[in-house]
């Protein structure tokens, strides 16, 4: 048999709580007109019964009586005095924003990069946000169902998931009109994107997306060969890469001492091999066919942008503006656009 309940209170902190049903255990409570409810500052409770809300109780102290709660008149007759206890089940409800909730892409988002290195990137990106409940009833409702404890644990991968498929739509739409470079330095303006995208999801909860930041925002480090088992590199693309792949690890091997310099001539060597092989292969096979001519194949022209120069380097773009930007590679920079004469090529390659 239900216990009855005179005082209706849950005065836990709720430190990782979203909703608390009282009584704790699976038992509903049975609860008198006349009886106190107390709500603590950022909770709100919220009476049901048969499933539906009877009413809901802000931060304060409030008596239980037929004017604020006029539903119960459906299951308390006349012929019932007032004290008449009433079956019903309270939820307790934190009110409070839950910040610094954190989020990051676990595999890499596919952009577009037209005029740079493949035409495409692969981003990677993560950050904090928070939220909140505004609609305790709805929430309890959609989400929460009959569950006694509901905690922030046991929502967070669904607001996640919402959250990325938002910054792939705010990151598909930037990247129609931005360079992956300078999307890099529009953190703030795809943060706002992604919360402004969200907020009716969040709001079919019960719920309110508060803040949304980009911590950071880069490209992804993943190899070449990552990148062809996704079916976004042809053979000769793929060769090119593991080229750059080569030269990234020798410029960072501590013992090798070398740099970038040494690190694009390991690259340039590992290309020029397989590549040979590769066109010994193709020789081959190329008869009715025409065999695809290698990004640095041909005469090195006067003046080059950093994708034409990184063709004839056998390198990534980044790599040669990494170049730029430590002065190993001069090149003369145009509004936002940087050319490179084929002297300072040269002149780089002797260094």
């Amino acid at each position: 048999m239900a216990r009855i309940f005179d005082v209706i209170e849950y005065p836990n902190e709720m430190t990782d709580e979203l909703v608390h049903r009282f009584p704790d255990d699976s038992s509903i409570g049975d609860y008198r007109i006349g009886s106190q409810v107390i709500v603590r500052e950022a909770q709100s409770a919220v009476f049901f019964r048969d499933g539906n809300a009877l009413d809901v109780f802000k931060a304060g102290r409030h008596t239980i009586t037929t004017a604020n709660v006029p539903l119960l008149i459906n299951w308390i007759g006349k012929a019932f005095n007032d004290r008449t206890p009433f079956p019903a089940e309270v939820y307790f409800v934190s009110m409070k924003e839950w910040a610094n909730k954190k989020w990051g892409t676990p595999q890499p988002i596919i952009v577009r990069n037209p005029g740079m290195g493949l035409g495409v990137a692969l981003l990677q990106g993560f950050g904090t946000y928070s939220f909140q409940i505004t609609d305790p009833q709805m929430f309890v409702t959609k989400i929460v169902g009959t569950q006694g404890t509901f905690r922030t644990s046991d929502i967070e991968d669904r607001l996640r998931t919402m959250l990325l498929s938002k910054l792939q739509d705010i990151l598909g739409e930037t990247g129609a009109k931005h360079s992956v470079p300078e999307m890099i330095g529009l953190t703030e303006e795809i943060g706002a994107g992604v919360r402004a995208k969200a907020q009716d999801d969040f709001a079919a909860l019960g719920m309110m997306l508060k803040t949304f930041y980009v911590g950071n925002l880069k490209p992804s480090d993943k190899s070449a060969q990552e990148l062809r088992d996704m079916g976004m590199l042809d053979m000769a693309t793929y060769t090119q890469l593991q080229a750059a792949d080569a030269m990234r690890d020798a410029a960072s091997n501590p013992s090798g001492g070398a740099g970038l310099t040494a690190g694009i001539g390991a690259g340039m060597g590992i290309g020029n091999l397989m590549g040979q092989a590769l066109q010994g292969g193709m020789q081959n096979t190329a008869q009715g066919g025409t065999a695809p001519k290698p990004s640095g194949g041909g005469e090195m022209p006067e003046v080059m942008t950093p994708s034409e120069a990184a063709g004839f380097l056998k390198v990534s773009e980044e790599d040669v503006m990494a170049a730029i930007q430590d002065g190993s590679l001069k090149a003369k920079k145009l509004g936002n656009a940087y050319r490179i004469s084929k002297e300072a090529v040269e002149e780089f390659l002797k260094s």
